[in-house]
């Protein structure tokens, strides 16, 4: 009986990662020297934020994404805390808030102001203080609006709400005090309903957030877990850590039984923390190791064997943290799925690297961009305080497309009668810049071919999902080609609708002939 080898077929098995050039990269930035395990560098599609050294506090960066090149040594901070910056992560529905969390045991909400820093920010929105001892983790909701999570070394999790006025909150919704030892990460599901955390005494345990309660709780010895993370809906975990002998190593867990792994896999030996990053729409994961220049990632599926090994990306410059863009951040028009800002301390510098699917055609690729989380939240924070569950708000990543889902948060109300024609106007221009559609009235009085008129105008004016009139002039070669290439997918996409224009059109020639005919008939 003869040896078959097993092959997959799979349209990620040729994913490469792809540094950028030298001009856009961010050079000369003070990168903070913490030892802390964490990624201190946190990505939108407007900014990149980064935590820097700075004399009497903690301090980080906020760098406009389009500001590649040498940084300016007297560029502004955002520093209002007295100790260090641990954690740094961006609202996922609001690109202009942030979340700091410092050894000086408060977390800070920061806006951004829009015409940019021209000095340092030391005023902030809303200071949280409850942790008794430094915060070292932070992390929104990923369906809530204005609920975030904080995690400290005085072994509590807290849940707070900021939907309200108040400047300073000094306490919580909920604390969570149910861990022994320092947490060391969190991880929501896709729907925000559970909370997976590992902490010191090398446990992992499920929670529920909302009660407090431990849901399920790891007490495996061969696996000494550092970092946890949800794998979408597939209803399973992975947690990075070491073994019993020391070597750096993956476990996969069923989030119903924590008692044994699916299945373990052995890295290598060193010994800096594996950072683990889960892209649910392709199930890739990629494993990033700090002190090393390489990326791990794997294709996830349901059946054995679970984690199937693509390849690596290698590099020589060793990372101290890791940033990831939201999806809805990538160039579509390069096939790009995933990309990663690597900070590399021995060079000041912030390189981003794209993990590119090669593909032969220009169009849009549906296959490789499935519905994905948008920026919209699904629930507010009295309905997931009181108990709603709701997935995420999807969209699609077709240049010029919409939420695929209504918008879950009642608008404002509109007026009720808006028959002046100038108020007409206004209202549309509001409609074309808050780019969102008003349910109102005038959507139910207005005729069907009107609303999609308003649509395709509005699709019109956006390209990947951002007005051009606001991208920024290219300033090198490759910023010039990449918008070269979207302008002809714009074009392709214009094309094929007035082909679909151009059918519908003789389809309604046809119809009225065969009605004048059937009338002369009879």
């Amino acid at each position: 009986m003869s040896w078959h080898p097993q092959y997959r077929s799979s349209k990620f098995r040729h994913v490469f990662g792809k540094p950028a050039s030298k001009e856009n990269c961010y050079d000369s930035v003070p990168i903070t020297q913490s030892v802390h395990d964490n990624h201190f560098c946190a990505v939108n599609p407007h900014f990149i934020a980064v935590v820097t050294e700075c004399a009497g506090g903690g301090a980080f960066l906020v760098i406009p994404l389009h500001q590649t090149g040498k940084l300016d040594p007297h560029y502004p901070k955002v520093c209002g805390h007295r100790g260090n910056v641990l954690d740094i992560k961006w609202n996922p529905f609001d690109d202009f808030e942030i979340a700091s969390a410092s050894e000086d045991a408060t977390i800070k909400i920061w806006n951004i102001p829009k015409p940019l820093l021209s000095r340092n920010l030391t005023v902030c929105k809303k200071e949280l203080v409850g942790h008794a001892r430094r915060v070292g983790l932070v992390e929104w909701h990923p369906t809530a609006a204005s609920i975030l999570f904080s995690a400290g070394y005085d072994y509590k999790v807290m849940v707070w709400n900021l939907d309200t006025k108040e400047p300073v909150i000094m306490s919580p919704v909920k604390t969570i005090d149910c861990h022994q030892d320092v947490i060391l990460s969190m991880s929501f599901n896709t729907n925000g309903s559970l909370l997976a955390t590992t902490c010191k005494d090398r446990k992992i345990r499920v929670l529920d957030p909302r009660a407090g309660t431990v849901l399920q709780e790891a007490s495996y010895k061969g696996h000494r877990a550092s970092k946890v993370l949800f794998l979408g809906n597939l209803k399973k975990l992975l947690s990075t850590g070491t073994s019993r002998w020391n070597n750096r190593q993956m476990a996969l867990w069923d989030q119903d039984d924590l008692s044994v792994p699916l299945t373990e896999e052995d890295l290598d030996g060193s010994s800096g923390v594996l950072f683990p990053f889960y892209d649910a729409d392709t199930n890739m994961l990629y494993v990033v190791g700090k002190g090393d220049g390489n990326i791990r990632y794997y294709e996830v599926s349901a059946s054995k064997p679970h984690l199937n090994y693509l390849t690596e990306y290698r590099s020589c410059s060793p990372q101290k943290g890791i940033g990831v863009m939201p999806k809805r951040g990538l160039d579509v028009s390069t096939c790009e799925i995933f990309r990663f800002y690597k900070l590399i301390t021995t060079k000041s510098l912030i390189e981003p690297i794209s993990m590119i699917v090669p593909r032969r055609s220009e169009s849009y690729q549906e296959d490789i961009y499935p519905p994905t989380a948008g920026a919209q939240p699904s629930l507010t924070a009295r309905e997931w305080l009181g108990g709603m569950n709701k997935g995420p708000v999807l969209v699609s990543l077709r240049p010029g497309c919409e939420l695929l889902s209504p918008r879950p948060l009642p608008p404002e109300s509109a007026p009720s009668n808006p028959t002046s024609p100038h108020l007409l106007g206004q209202m549309e221009k509001l409609v074309a810049e808050d780019g969102q559609r008003p349910f109102s009235l005038l959507e139910e009085k207005s005729p069907r071919w009107a609303a999609e008129h308003r649509l395709e105008e509005k699709k019109a004016w956006l390209t990947n999902g951002f007005d051009i009139f606001e991208c920024p002039p290219p300033k090198t070669e490759n910023e010039l080609l990449q918008m070269f290439y979207r302008q002809q997918e714009e074009i392709r996409r214009l094309r094929e609708l007035l082909t679909q224009r151009e059918v519908q059109a003789k389809q309604l020639e046809l119809e009225i002939k065969n009605l004048r005919m059937s009338s002369e008939w009879f």
